[in-house]
């Protein structure tokens, strides 16, 4: 008589020796039924990045290469998937197909880099996300939310409309930046002005000093192109569950600036409610990527 469990084959403790003994072949038997050929196997790789680290693609191959040198024969099925951060271009062209464009634009400190986006649908989507240039990754050591922009996000945006696409994806996640969108914003062509009356373009450290917001200047071939937001957040802007107080520490804040972060983000907040008539900013996920 055998008796098994579903992690491995046990007798009852109440066998005396002689029936162990007796039943030991039963054991082996069961065993060898359930040890499974290497060759029958399939691994199904679904990764997602490891935050400043390792892209899912990069994952997948590593993994892939480790389950061929213990299970030779093995069938691997590779699956990368993004939450919006980094990756989400990727993801998106190995499930669907698709290309990916070069531009070059911003990186968070304002300084010219290589960006991309990706193009799927036969063209007629664009994918972006705002980690490939104002990503965690890209500051390296020079964590400070107060001085990084989501300009090149802006950049990107711009360019993906202008290559006559029909919708435009932006994941939202894995940023370095707490500007509220500003820098994306002024990219593409909304003006931000001080109390003074002058121009600039707000990072997380002069989100506090936006006195007026004026759309009037922003792309028209926006108007154009549909723009969906991916995030699988539900903060709202500001407060004790908003993007400064939850996700300022990854990017560099410490106590202090949380609460100065969170204070530019509320008057952000405020400036878009005069220009655009309505408070959005306890819409849920208005705190994804630094609000």
């Amino acid at each position: 008589m055998c008796f098994q469990t579903d992690e491995i084959n046990v007798l009852p403790e109440s066998f005396s020796q002689d029936q162990v003994q007796k039943d030991s072949w039963c054991v082996s038997r069961q065993m060898k039924q359930r040890k499974r050929s290497k060759t029958d196997m399939k691994f199904v790789l679904i990764p997602d990045s490891f935050k400043g680290t390792l892209s899912s693609e990069q994952i997948c191959e590593i993994a892939k290469e480790k389950v061929e040198k213990h299970f030779p024969g093995a069938e691997t099925a590779c699956v990368p998937v993004a939450d919006g951060g980094e990756g989400s271009v990727d993801a998106f062209i190995t499930a669907l197909g698709g290309s990916k464009v070069t531009v070059k634009v911003k990186n968070p400190y304002f300084e010219d880099m290589d960006s991309y986006y990706g193009l799927i649908n036969e063209g007629k989507t664009a994918v972006i996300e705002m980690a490939s240039c104002a990503g965690l990754p890209l500051v390296e050591d020079r964590k400070d939310p107060r001085k990084t922009t989501t300009y090149g996000v802006g950049q990107l945006i711009l360019a993906a409309a202008e290559s006559g696409v029909e919708k435009i994806i932006v994941g939202l996640g894995g940023s370095s930046t707490n500007d509220g969108g500003c820098g994306a914003a002024a990219a593409v062509g909304v003006k931000f002005y001080d109390r003074d009356g002058k121009e600039f373009v707000p990072t997380g450290g002069t989100t506090a000093d936006i006195c007026k917001i004026d759309l009037s200047g922003k792309a028209e071939i926006l108007n154009k192109v549909e723009i969906v937001t991916m995030c699988d957040i539900d903060n709202p802007m500001y407060g004790p569950t908003g993007a400064s107080h939850i996700f300022g520490p990854q990017k560099g804040a410490d106590e202090a600036m949380v609460l100065e972060l969170d204070e530019g983000i509320k008057n952000l907040s405020r400036a878009i409610t005069e220009a655009i008539g309505k408070d959005i900013s306890e819409v849920p996920g208005t705190g994804a990527a630094g609000a």
